[in-house]
C-alpha cells in the first residue's frame, strides 16, 4: 500500500467523505442527525479500538477527538437543514487558507485563484435561506480546517494510531450529548447496520486514506486538493440524492479540478540535496595537497639527522 502514490489515497478519502454522509441522509427517516452522528462516531471507535492496538493519548489526540465529536455534529445537522454541495463549499472555504499559507509560487497562486471561483460557481451559496443551517456549516467549516491541522500533525508521528485514539476520544466526548438520538436505532436493526455501515464508509475509510496521504504529502498540497471535495459531492449528491447539478455548477467543478491539477507541491528533501554541491568540488584538491607537505617535511627533517 505504501508504494501507491499519495494522490491515490486522497482520491479514495474524496470519495467516501461523501459518499456515506450521503447515505446517512437517508437514514434521517429513521433517526435523528445527530443520532447518526453519534453511530458513525461509535462505530468507527469500535473499530480503530479492535484494529489499532497501540492508542496513545497525547495532548494532540485529545484535541483532534474533540474536533472530531464536534465536526461530525455539526456537519449532519447541517447536511439536514442544506444540500450536500452547499455544505462541502462552506466546508472549504477556510480551509482554501491553509493553502494560501503553502501557496509561495505564481504556479500555486494561480491554482487557487482558479479554485476560488470554481468553489463559489459550484455552489451558489445563499446565506438568506437557512440561516441555522449556514450557521452549523461554518461551524463544520472551522473545525474541518482544525482537522486538517491535527490529523497532518499526528501523520508524521504516530499516524492512524493517533486516528484510533483521537476516534475514541471523540465518543467518549460525544455519547452524553447524542446517545439519546441515537435511542431510535437500538431496537432498529437496519438502521443499526446502517448506521455502522456509515460509520465505515465516513470515518474508517476515509480517515485512515487521509493519514496514508497526508504522511507524503505537505499540509498546503493536501488543503489545496481538498478543493476537489464540492465536485465529489456534487457527483454523490446527483448518483446518490438524485441532486442534479445545473451548468453553473459543472462550471464549478471545471474550475475546481483546474485548479487542483495546475497546483504542484515543492518535491520534498529538495532545499537539503542542493545545499552540498557547490561546497563539494573545492574540497578535495587543496587539503590533501597541504597535508602532504608537512609529511614529507617531516620525513625529511627526521631523515637528514
Amino acid at each position: 500500500m505504501r508504494r501507491l502514490p499519495p494522490h491515490a489515497y486522497f482520491v479514495v478519502s474524496a470519495l467516501f467523505h461523501y459518499l456515506g454522509p450521503a447515505f446517512a441522509v437517508l437514514l434521517f427517516a429513521r433517526v435523528e442527525p445527530l443520532g447518526v452522528a453519534w453511530l458513525r462516531i461509535a462505530a468507527a471507535a469500535l473499530v480503530f479500538a479492535a484494529w489499532r492496538r497501540r492508542l496513545r493519548f497525547t495532548r494532540t489526540v485529545l484535541a483532534w477527538g474533540a474536533v472530531l465529536a464536534a465536526m461530525n455534529c455539526c456537519f449532519y445537522e447541517a447536511i439536514d437543514r442544506l444540500p450536500l454541495a452547499t455544505v462541502a463549499a462552506i466546508e472549504f472555504l477556510p480551509v482554501i487558507v491553509l493553502a494560501a499559507l503553502g501557496a509561495r509560487t505564481l504556479r500555486n497562486a494561480a491554482a487557487l485563484a482558479l479554485a476560488v471561483p470554481g468553489v463559489y460557481l459550484l455552489t451558489g451559496v445563499h446565506l438568506s435561506g437557512e440561516p441555522l443551517g449556514v450557521a452549523l456549516a461554518l461551524a463544520n467549516a472551522a473545525l474541518f480546517a482544525a482537522y486538517i491541522v491535527l490529523a497532518h500533525r499526528a501523520s508524521r508521528d504516530a499516524g492512524i494510531d493517533a486516528l484510533g485514539a483521537a476516534m475514541v476520544v471523540a465518543a467518549v466526548l460525544v455519547t452524553p450529548v447524542a446517545i439519546h438520538a441515537a435511542a431510535p436505532a437500538f431496537t432498529d436493526p437496519v438502521a443499526l447496520l446502517a448506521g455502522i455501515g456509515v460509520g465505515i464508509s465516513s470515518s474508517v475509510i476515509p480517515y485512515v486514506a487521509d493519514q496514508l496521504a497526508m504522511a507524503r504529502l505537505p499540509r498546503a498540497t493536501y488543503a489545496l486538493m481538498v478543493s476537489l471535495l464540492p465536485a465529489t459531492a456534487t457527483v454523490v449528491g446527483l448518483v446518490v440524492l438524485t441532486q442534479v447539478p445545473s451548468p453553473t455548477d459543472v462550471a464549478g467543478i471545471a474550475f475546481v479540478i483546474a485548479g487542483v491539477a495546475l497546483h504542484r507541491a515543492r518535491p520534498s528533501g529538495t532545499p537539503a540535496a542542493s545545499t552540498p554541491r557547490p561546497a563539494a568540488p573545492p574540497s578535495p584538491t587543496r587539503p590533501p595537497s597541504r597535508a602532504a607537505t608537512p609529511t614529507r617535511a617531516a620525513s625529511d627533517s627526521r631523515a637528514r639527522p
